[in-house]
C-alpha cells in the first residue's frame, strides 16, 4: 500500500493450467524482482528476523509495501492458510497448500502457479529467517484493480502475500479456558477466507474475559472456535463436528482423527450441543499452533477432567508425529 498497509504439499497432483494468460502469469511470478535487506548473520549465512513476500518482492514485514487497490483492502476478497514452522520445517505444508487451492477454487480464484512453485516460494522464505519456531502465513487475493465489486475489476492476475515471523506454540500440557459466543458468521466457514471480523471480535471478547479461546455455537449446536476446531471425549469416544459449511476442515483435526483410528479410539463426526460439551469427560481445541489444547473451564464453569488418559494418548501421539516431521527425533 502506498504508505502504511503491510503484509498482515504432496502438494497433491499439480493442478493443470492452460492458455497464454496462465503461462504469462507463471513467468511473471517466477521472474519477479526480489530484494532483501541483511538483518543478521548466523553460521555465515544471511538470515532475517522476519520476512514478507508480495508478488515476488521480498523485504522485512515492517517495510513491505502493497498496492492500495489490492482487493484484500476493500473486500477481504481472498483466502489464506498458515502453519507453524519448527526447526525450519513447516508443519503439514503439503496439506496446507492443498487446502488453499481448494479454498481458492471455491471462491473462483485460479491461482496462477502450480503447487510445487508455491511450495518452493514458501520454503525459500522459511530458509531466510533466524530462530527455531516461526509462524508461516500466506494468502491469495483476487488481484489489484480500481474498487469495484465485480470480478472484472480485479486486474489481470491474483496476488500472493506471505510472511514468516518468530512465534511460540501453546504448551500441549497446559490447561486452557474458553468462553462461548453465538456464531453469527455466514455459511462459508468451510472456506479459509480472509474475512475474519467475527473471529477477531470473538477472540477479543475471550481475551477481555481472561480466556484463551472463544467457542462458537449456532443455537445449541457447537461449531468451532475463533481460530481452531473443538472436540469432546465422552465414554472413550472422540466426538467432533462434521466437515460441513459451518466449520473449517482443520489440518490438525484431520491428523487427530487419523491418530484416533490408529490408536483404536472410536471417532464420531456428528454435531454436538453446548450441554454435551459442558458434560463431556474432556474438551480440547486444536490447530496448527494450538496443537491439542485441553480445556478445563468454559464460561467460568469447570469442564472435563474425567478422562485424561484418552486425551493424553491423542496429545502424545500428535507430539510424536510432529517431532518426527520436523526432524527432532
Amino acid at each position: 500500500m502506498s504508505g502504511a498497509a503491510r503484509s498482515p504439499a504432496s502438494a497433491g497432483d499439480q493442478e493443470k493450467e492452460s492458455g497464454p494468460c496462465a503461462a504469462r502469469n507463471r513467468r511473471e511470478w517466477g521472474a519477479a524482482h526480489v530484494e532483501q535487506r541483511e538483518i543478521s548473520r548466523k553460521g555465515g549465512e544471511t538470515r532475517m528476523q522476519n520476512v514478507a513476500y508480495y508478488n515476488g518482492k521480498i523485504a522485512p514485514i515492517e517495510e513491505m509495501m502493497v498496492p492500495m487497490n489490492d482487493r484484500a483492502c476493500y473486500f477481504g476478497d481472498g483466502v489464506y492458510d498458515a502453519t507453524c514452522v519448527v526447526n525450519h520445517v513447516p508443519m503439514a505444508l503439503d496439506e496446507h497448500i492443498d487446502r488453499i487451492y481448494r479454498s481458492a477454487g471455491l471462491i473462483e480464484i485460479e491461482i496462477p502457479m502450480e503447487k510445487a512453485e508455491m511450495k518452493r516460494i514458501l520454503l525459500d522464505l522459511v530458509s531466510r529467517v533466524e530462530g527455531d519456531v516461526h509462524f508461516l502465513y500466506w494468502q491469495i487475493t483476487r488481484g489489484v484493480g480500481m474498487r469495484g465489486h465485480a470480478y472484472s475489476s480485479a486486474g489481470k492476475k491474483p496476488s500472493l502475500w506471505a510472511f514468516v515471523r518468530p512465534s511460540t506454540m501453546r504448551d500441549p500440557y497446559g490447561a486452557y479456558t474458553c468462553i462461548t459466543v453465538e456464531d453469527k458468521r455466514f455459511f462459508y466457514c468451510n472456506i479459509k477466507t480472509i474475512n475474519l471480523l467475527p473471529a477477531v471480535m470473538a477472540n477479543e471478547h475471550a481475551e477481555r474475559a481472561g480466556c484463551d479461546e472463544a467457542i462458537f455455537h449456532r443455537g445449541e449446536r457447537v461449531t468451532e472456535c475463533s481460530h481452531s476446531n473443538v472436540h469432546i471425549i465422552k465414554d472413550g469416544v472422540l466426538k467432533t463436528a462434521p466437515c460441513d459449511e459451518l466449520i473449517l476442515p482443520g489440518i490438525t483435526r484431520a491428523h487427530i482423527l487419523a491418530i484416533c483410528r490408529r490408536e483404536g479410539i472410536p471417532v464420531v463426526e456428528e454435531p454436538f450441543t453446548l450441554r454435551e460439551m459442558m458434560e463431556a469427560d474432556e474438551v480440547f481445541f486444536s490447530s496448527s499452533s494450538a496443537l491439542t489444547s485441553r480445556v478445563v473451564k468454559i464460561d467460568g464453569r469447570p469442564v472435563g477432567g474425567k478422562d485424561e488418559a484418552t486425551f493424553a494418548r491423542i496429545r502424545d501421539a500428535y507430539q510424536l508425529e510432529m517431532k518426527r516431521e520436523c526432524g527432532l527425533l
